[in-house]
């Protein structure tokens, strides 16, 4: 068992004694691991665990007993292990002694790192990465020892400016990396040490003496954050409890995700998940961004604002940029040494903001916001028809050019997931069936924009004619008649249909692209017995030959999907069926401590009686967290009316008893007001405050 805590971008992960294991263990920050080994031991072996884990998103305790080594008999000692993450990293480690009699023993800390930038660590892990044909890790080095100032200093050999410093609040007797102290207590005595890791890319020194003081004021900081954005979101009070449970989860898992940047926007933004993405990620930040405007729109503003920022302006095929194009995701320390500050694949994040542009406006009226952003989203625009149709067919494609790159770059960017019904994989250029949904909402939501913002009929008029004409021409491309009719999965380099049934259907739901007499069919689909697994749809039908429901992109379920697939029947008033994904989407996260995973296993629900956790799904992850906040949204069917300035109930007027009997959602934001939704009794209710 693993036991892992986060603050923004700096995380640990260590085993269920608190050790760091070097190996996909470690402590990071800044996209690069400062610690990798880091052990306890009592004469020589470690203790024995009693139990272990979060404290909170930032602290974690482990307690355990004495090893039987160096004739100390069975648990004479409780050894208590506590853990905190801000800008840096805690440990606080207590030994007491429990007998009647007094105890002589030795505590051991041992120390060392590889300064390895976080895609070198991911590529030893058995499940994202290629731990057989990874090239090996940095050496570990040790450290040197200051005892006038109990510091051990490990150095980066290949940059000495890069360091990190453990501070100790003890002096003991030091030997390589290694710390020992000799112990002699009184029963019910009890003895302490301090253990401060400092993470360093200038070559500042932390004295000993200030140590301690530096992690008071940043858990007291770590907690007033915390406080102020659980001031901000709203609050929930229901009778169903997983529903209560997990959205109130939701809330906490975005405020751990929050990256620290300093004073920049990224410092504001959440982290896309645990543990190799803690950052930002173009596709996923609008994709949270949309499932929480009722948190209001302060997320989204700073989401839009910092990926303006870094819209590509060149044409570099080495990050796979182009002018317009929305950056997919940053990096900083050794990995953006090592690897790219900033990588562009992404065939989605373009149309995507642009989207969220559009939906900002629609919950504010705030017209400053959308002219301010006018040049960014003219250039996104451009993006999609100059740079996205490769080939001048009509449809936004993608194709890898950077080496280091993504061979697939919309939102199932696994290599193998692009697959035909018989499990060939598509080869060339792709044109993902979801994307042209996304384009199509993305040009009728700017069309509006600049007919009511911009003041500019003649553009306003052209999206509008270039949407209803994608809409035409990827229903004539994509649509299938087999299996009771159906959209292809993607596009192949050939033009041919990869006619692999998946759940990226339910996405053109929620972009608004499927004409009326496709509905039914596409809604069977999903909800049918090969898409649908009685916990949620998964990402493949189970009749394709490459279906398997523990494969990354090819079976299983993400409640991100769920969320937007709800979303989209919602739209189109198939409310039986998005309440359905409602239930069972809430239901399964009273299987996973109310956290839903990024994705669980596709198995059928039937022949489970719980959904099946996929081993190394992360947790927190961004767009599940964000996934309880939208299902919550469909559940009450909010919509805003921007002419009004008005918060609208569209839920059907029964909402079914599992519901519950009363549900009370305080504080949802949108133009500039508080407003209260209650379900009583199957019904919904709306005021402003």
């Amino acid at each position: 068992m693993s036991v892992t805590i986060l603050e923004g971008s700096t995380f640990c992960l260590s085993d269920e004694v608190g050790d760091l294991d070097g190996r996909t263990g470690g402590f990071f920050a800044e996209d690069t691991r400062f610690l990798s080994r880091f052990t306890l031991t009592i004469n020589g072996e470690r203790p024995l665990l009693l139990s272990s884990g979060k404290v909170e998103y930032f602290s974690a305790a482990f307690y355990m007993r004495n090893p039987r080594a160096g004739g100390l008999g069975q648990d004479v000692l409780s050894v208590e292990r506590r853990r905190f993450i801000g800008e840096a990293m805690q440990d606080v480690i207590v030994v007491e002694n429990e007998g009647m009699e007094p105890a002589s023993f030795v505590v051991g800390l041992e120390f060392g790192n590889d300064f390895a930038d976080i895609f070198s660590v991911k590529d030893h892990d058995f499940a994202l990465g290629n731990p057989l044909g990874a090239d090996p890790l940095p050496p570990v080095v040790g450290g040197r020892f200051n005892g006038e100032g109990n510091v051990f200093l490990l150095e980066d050999p290949g940059d000495r400016s890069v360091q990190t410093q453990v501070v100790l609040s003890q002096p003991g007797e030091a030997s390589d990396s290694t710390v020992r102290y000799e112990v002699t207590l009184g029963p019910r005595e009890r003895w302490e040490v301090q253990v401060g890791v400092f993470p360093s890319f200038d070559d500042e020194e932390v004295p000993a003496r200030l140590a301690a003081r530096r992690f008071g004021e940043e858990l007291g900081h770590v907690r007033d954050s915390l406080a102020a954005w659980q001031l901000r979101v709203p609050h929930i009070r229901a009778s169903w409890e997983e529903l209560g449970h997990a959205f109130t989860q939701s809330v906490a898992d975005l405020a751990a995700l929050r990256i620290r940047g300093g004073d920049s926007g990224i410092g504001k933004l959440p982290a896309a998940g645990m543990p190799w993405f803690m950052t930002v990620f173009g596709r996923d930040t609008l994709i949270t961004c949309l499932q929480t405007l009722l948190f209001g729109p302060e997320l989204a503003h700073t989401a839009l604002a910092v990926l303006a920022e870094l819209q590509a302006t060149e044409d570099d095929p080495m990050i796979d940029a182009e002018p317009g194009k929305i950056v997919h995701e940053v990096r900083r320390g050794k990995a953006a040494s090592a690897w790219f500050p900033a990588y562009y694949g992404t065939v989605d994040a373009t149309p995507l903001w642009l989207v969220l542009l559009s939906e900002v406006w629609r919950w504010t009226d705030d017209a400053a916001l959308v002219r301010d952003l006018r040049q960014p989203a003219l250039r996104a625009l451009e993006w999609i028809d100059r740079y996205g149709d490769l080939d001048g067919d009509g449809f936004v494609e993608y194709r890898r050019r950077s080496e280091r790159g993504l061979h697939n770059q919309s939102w199932k960017d696994s290599d193998d997931s692009q697959r035909f019904a018989d499990g060939r994989l598509a080869q060339g250029s792709i044109a993902p069936v979801e994307v042209q949904g996304y384009v199509y909402d993305a040009k009728l939501r700017a069309a509006e924009l600049a007919r009511e913002v911009w003041r500019d009929r003649e553009l306003g008029e052209r999206l509008q004619r270039e949407a209803e004409e994608l809409k035409a021409r990827f229903d004539a491309a994509f649509w299938i008649e087999r299996r009771g009719g159906y959209y292809a999965l993607a596009l192949d380099g050939e033009k041919q249909q990869v006619d692999a049934l998946c759940s990226n259907i339910g996405h053109l739901l929620w972009s608004g692209i499927v004409p009326p007499e496709r509905v039914d069919a596409v809604v069977d689909a999903l909800m049918g017995e090969a898409l649908w697994s009685g916990w949620g749809v998964r990402t493949m039908s189970s009749e394709d030959a490459a279906f398997n429901p523990l494969s990354y992109h090819n079976g299983t379920v993400w409640p991100h999907d769920n969320s937007l697939i709800a979303w989209g029947l919602a739209r189109y008033g198939r409310w039986p069926e998005a309440l359905r994904i409602v239930q069972r989407m809430l239901m399964a996260a009273g299987h996973f401590g109310f956290q839903l995973p990024e994705v669980f296993a596709g198995m059928r629900r039937s022949q489970t009686p719980f959904p099946i956790a996929y081993p190394t799904a992360a947790r927190p992850q961004a767009w599940a967290a964000g996934a309880p906040v939208l299902l919550v949204q469909v559940l009450l069917g909010l919509q805003p009316n921007r002419r009004r300035h008005d918060l609208e109930t569209l839920a059907p007027p029964e909402i079914p008893s599992w519901a519950g009997e009363y549900m009370r959602l305080s504080g949802v934001r949108a133009f500039e007001r508080a407003w209260d939704v209650r379900l009583v009794r199957g019904t919904v209710e709306v005021e402003a405050r």
